[in-house]
C-alpha cells in the first residue's frame, strides 16, 4: 500500500485539467479519425521497456493484499489509463481518502478467511505423533531431542530455522542463507518465545503457530498473509552467553598535599 499511496499525488496531478487555450474562430466541421492506441510491445527488449514494466509490477505488488477480483483489477487499469490521459471519471480528492479504509476492510476479511482455512490444518497438526498443543494454541513437536540446557525467555539464542506457510511455501530460511540467526528470545513473535523455551540445545523441533501468536491479522506482506498459520522448523544451536559486566572504574587517588 505504501507505493500506492505515494502514487496518489501523481494521480491527482494527472486529474488537473490543462489550461484553457485562447478561443479561436470556428472552423467548418470535419470528420476526424480517432487516434489509434499504441499497443504494448509483445516482449520486453529495451531497458526502458523493462523499467516501465517494473512500475506495473510494483503497483501490482503493492495492492496484492487487497484480494482484488479480475474485474476489479481491470478497474485499476482503467483508473491508471484515465489518470495518465487527464480524463478521470471521479474526483480523486473525494475518493482517494477512502482507499485506506477500503484496504483495511479487505485485509481484515482476507485474514478471517485465512484463519478459517487454517483451523483444519491446526487440528490435524495437533494429532501428529508426539505433538503437544499448549493453551496459547501453539502446536509443538520435537523432531530431534537435544542434550543441552533449555533457554529462558530472557536469554539470547542462536538457531537455524525454516519457515513455511500451510501450503508448503517457504517464506524464510537461515539454511538457505547459510547463516544461523541470533536473537533475544523475548524480542520475537510469541510462538517462538514460548516454543524455543521447550527445546534443549542440540535439538530440533517443529512449531505450528496460529496467527494470534505469530503475525496476527496484519501478517508480513507480501510473504505472509494476514491471519496465516505458520510452520517453523527450528534447530537450537546455542544459548549465547551474556557479555561479562564491565569492571568498575579504578578509585581516584587523592592528590598528595
Amino acid at each position: 500500500m505504501r507505493l500506492l499511496l505515494t502514487l496518489l499525488p501523481a494521480l491527482a496531478l494527472a486529474q488537473t485539467p490543462p489550461a484553457a487555450a485562447p478561443a479561436a474562430a470556428p472552423k467548418p466541421a470535419t470528420t476526424q479519425a480517432k487516434p489509434t492506441a499504441t499497443a504494448a510491445p509483445a516482449s520486453l527488449t529495451t531497458d526502458e521497456e523493462k523499467t516501465i514494466y517494473a512500475i506495473g509490477l510494483s503497483i501490482g505488488k503493492s495492492i496484492s493484499t487487497l484480494s482484488l477480483t479480475a474485474s476489479e483489477v481491470e478497474l485499476v487499469k482503467r483508473g491508471i489509463s484515465d489518470a495518465t490521459a487527464g480524463k478521470p471519471e471521479i474526483e480523486l480528492n473525494m475518493w482517494g481518502p477512502k482507499i485506506q479504509a477500503f484496504a483495511t476492510g479487505r485485509a481484515a476479511a482476507a485474514a478471517e478467511k485465512e484463519k478459517a482455512a487454517s483451523a483444519t490444518y491446526l487440528a490435524k497438526a495437533a494429532t501428529e505423533p508426539g505433538a503437544v498443543k499448549t493453551d496459547s494454541g501453539l502446536v509443538y513437536r520435537e523432531l530431534t531431542a537435544g542434550t543441552g540446557e533449555s533457554p529462558k525467555a530472557t536469554d539470547t539464542v542462536k538457531v537455524h530455522y525454516r519457515g513455511t506457510l500451510t501450503n508448503g511455501t517457504e517464506f524464510d530460511s537461515s539454511y538457505k542463507r547459510n547463516q544461523p540467526t541470533t536473537f533475544a528470545l523475548n524480542g520475537v513473535i510469541k510462538c517462538w518465545t514460548e516454543g524455543v523455551q521447550r527445546m534443549k540445545v542440540g535439538g530440533k523441533s517443529m512449531l505450528v503457530c496460529p496467527s494470534d501468536i505469530a503475525y496476527g491479522n496484519v501478517g508480513h506482506p507480501p510473504t505472509i498473509p494476514g491471519g496465516a498459520t505458520l510452520n517453523f522448523e527450528i534447530e537450537l544451536l546455542e544459548i549465547v552467553a551474556a557479555p561479562a559486566p564491565a569492571p568498575p572504574p579504578a578509585p581516584v587517588t587523592p592528590p598528595v598535599k
